[in-house]
């Protein structure tokens, strides 16, 4: 299909934007460009094509999330860089989805390269194939498959990347990635979304850069638990080997509470979810709370930082959460961040949460190291560093002294 001047602007505006916020290598830049996103959505106005926002393509008739996105393209654009596709790459990726993201991959492998993606869902898979033939994209291998599991009679691939969100490396993705190879996923642990870049080494994968996400779930993976409050107008967001008891944690919300302040404070433009990370890398009660507008208009919670998603820690009785106040006093009218503790634990574990919040105030871009072991490595062989358990791997993180 011809392109039009108007398309061609508001493509190249979208590109700008995010370029402003964060430069991209030249190719992925370049592959933005090129590629017509308005193509890949079939049915939406073309104009809503570049706005810097998701769109749903599939619905999911089981709970509110939707099954199949198109991704934000300043998300896109991040992990396409995460990434760092080169030319003749042999690249996997696991969530189609409307074929946009891999039609730019395409771009960037180039001729020589392959790129093979893969869902689940045989409407989103067809959505794919469809968009991508339409696009002149027709190398493109689109596979219905569960992505679990891979696609291992194409491998070995010198690059994968994951565009649903996952709770673990799935055991077959270990030997599918090359050594040396790169891997790109939204991994979810203690109720966060990091996009992490990996290299394989080995039987062991190395982070070097994480990035704030948010995606749909793969399908399959049940290792993320929901612990409903006050008749569920607030809920606890957890891993399966965190003991969060709803029973012990009924009437957390009708003891008196306790409030504490640190002295660090944050601009209306910073992103203080450094906190939560820094938290995942040595506190195992760390998980996300969640309070609905039901629960901050009957006032059964003090709101937090965030009400949809803020980071909260929990242990047997008790809990006590992130929450954040504007500071008139300040000159700069910045927020102070502080904690609120329910339960005969509710102090000690605000207090906790004030020593996160002060360890990330003095070194505000640290990022722990993460790498990832075969779930059967012995502890004698796993570095020093917080051990989180999954089902098929061992992470392991690490803050830079």
């Amino acid at each position: 299909m011809n392109n039009t001047p108007a398309l061609d602007d508001l493509r190249n505006q979208l590109v700008d934007e995010i370029i402003a916020k964060r430069p991209l290598p030249a190719p992925i830049e370049q592959a933005l460009r090129t590629v017509r996103r308005d193509l890949h959505l079939p049915g939406l106005n073309q104009a809503d094509a570049y706005t810097n926002q998701a769109v749903t393509i599939e619905d999911n008739p089981n709970g509110p999330l939707a099954l199949s996105c198109a991704s934000v393209p300043s998300t896109v654009a991040m992990m396409l860089a995460q990434l760092n596709p080169q030319p003749g790459d042999h690249i996997l990726e696991i969530g189609a989805g409307t074929g946009y993201n891999a039609a730019l991959l395409a771009e960037l492998v180039g001729a020589k390269g392959q790129i093979t993606t893969i869902d689940i869902d045989p409407g989103v898979a067809l959505h794919a194939r469809e968009a991508l033939n339409r696009t002149g994209y027709e190398d493109v291998r689109v596979m219905e498959r569960d992505g679990l599991k891979g696609a291992p009679e194409h491998a070995p691939y010198s690059r994968m990347i994951a565009t649903v969100g996952l709770w673990d490396i799935p055991a077959p993705w270990w030997q599918q990635l090359a050594d040396g190879g790169r891997l790109v996923l939204p991994l979810r642990w203690r109720g966060q979304t990091r996009s992490i870049a990996l290299t394989r080494h080995g039987n062991i994968f190395v982070s070097d850069d994480m990035e704030l996400c948010g995606f749909v779930p793969i399908v399959g993976q049940t290792g993320e638990r929901t612990t409903e409050l006050a008749n569920g107008t607030v809920r606890l967001h957890h891993d399966q080997d965190q003991p969060v008891d709803p029973d012990r944690l009924g009437e957390v919300f009708s003891t008196p509470l306790t409030e504490q302040w640190s002295q660090t404070r944050v601009s209306s433009q910073e992103t203080f979810d450094g906190i939560w990370l820094r938290a995942t890398a040595s506190d195992d009660t760390v998980c996300r709370i969640e309070v609905t507008k039901q629960a901050l208009a009957e006032e059964t919670a003090r709101r937090p930082a965030i009400p949809s998603r803020s980071p909260v820690l929990v242990s047997g009785n008790s809990l006590a959460y992130l929450i954040a106040k504007r500071d008139e006093a300040d000159p700069e009218l910045r927020s102070q961040l502080g904690a609120v503790g329910y339960g005969p634990d509710g102090t000690a574990l605000a207090h906790n949460l004030i020593a996160h919040i002060t360890a990330w105030g003095t070194a505000r871009t640290a990022s722990p190291r993460m790498t990832v072991h075969p779930v059967d490595t012995p502890e004698s062989e796993l570095p020093r560093g917080h051990v989180i358990e999954k089902v098929d791997s061992r992470m392991v993180l690490t803050v830079p002294k």
